[in-house]
């Protein structure tokens, strides 16, 4: 059997195009999960993220729990530190705040996660995390206390994903942020796609059929969407197999 890094480059050598649907655990309710993945379940959706910046309920586990008694897709963590890592889940997107200086989520929340992770079953992605500007304060700015980098600085968002796959990650993520009102562009999606041999993801204000579509067109291996689909989960007719 195939790991979940296994499928996902399988994928990509076969140029097919993956959707992550990220389920924030502060913003689901646990009742309406049956319900949401039923939807979820007649649209090409391929994966579940679960995480958000912060957890303050500390609901990641239960929500889990909850995801995987009514699905079979890989459910990934998606932590915005040590405190969402439950083994419930199959695997664990093992983050690197890239864009950012702070030593706390470059490194620190890392070597925190390693005597939990030590524990658990989890598929560990080591993931270089690339913060870009979506045009609004985000979650993860505040939470990280880092910058993001501009769009227009192409330059930098390659070298600073080149330097993930040289440093070893696995994949990379190219991320607006959650409720972002620009999202990635597609000439930046192309700049890191066609120097990268490890698998994109891109994520953070896709909101629109098209917009995935045009991010899926421009090289990304993995979409994530969230937001769209807490706002309106019809959303998901759109998208259906």
């Amino acid at each position: 059997m195939n790991s979940i890094y296994q499928n996902i480059l399988l994928a990509k050598k076969e140029s097919k195009k993956l959707l992550a649907v990220l389920i924030d655990p502060e913003k689901m309710d646990i009742k309406n999960i049956p319900a949401f993945l039923e939807k979820m379940h007649q649209s090409i959706a391929t994966h579940i993220f679960v995480g958000g910046s912060t957890d303050k309920n500390n609901q990641t586990e239960t929500i889990v729990s909850a995801i995987k008694e009514s699905t079979n897709l890989p459910v990934l963590l998606f932590p915005g530190d040590t405190n969402q890592i439950t083994n419930i889940a199959d695997g664990i997107l093992f983050l690197s705040l890239l864009s950012g200086r702070n030593p706390e989520y470059l490194i620190e929340q890392q070597i925190k996660a390693v005597p939990i992770l030590k524990q658990t079953n989890l598929e560990i992605l080591p993931t270089g995390y690339i913060l870009i500007d979506g045009g609004k304060e985000t979650a993860v700015q505040k939470v990280s206390n880092t910058k993001p980098i501009a769009q227009n600085n192409i330059d930098l968002i390659l070298n600073t994903s080149l330097a993930g796959e040289f440093t070893g990650k696995k994949l990379i993520y190219l991320e607006a942020g959650s409720g972002a009102t620009v999202p990635v562009g597609a000439n930046i999606i192309k700049k890191c796609e066609s120097q990268l041999n490890i698998p994109l993801i891109v994520g953070g204000g896709i909101q629109t059929k098209k917009q995935l579509e045009t991010a899926f067109n421009a090289g990304a291996d993995i979409v994530v969407i969230g937001t769209a689909f807490e706002k309106d989960i019809s959303f998901f007719n759109q998208l259906k197999k």
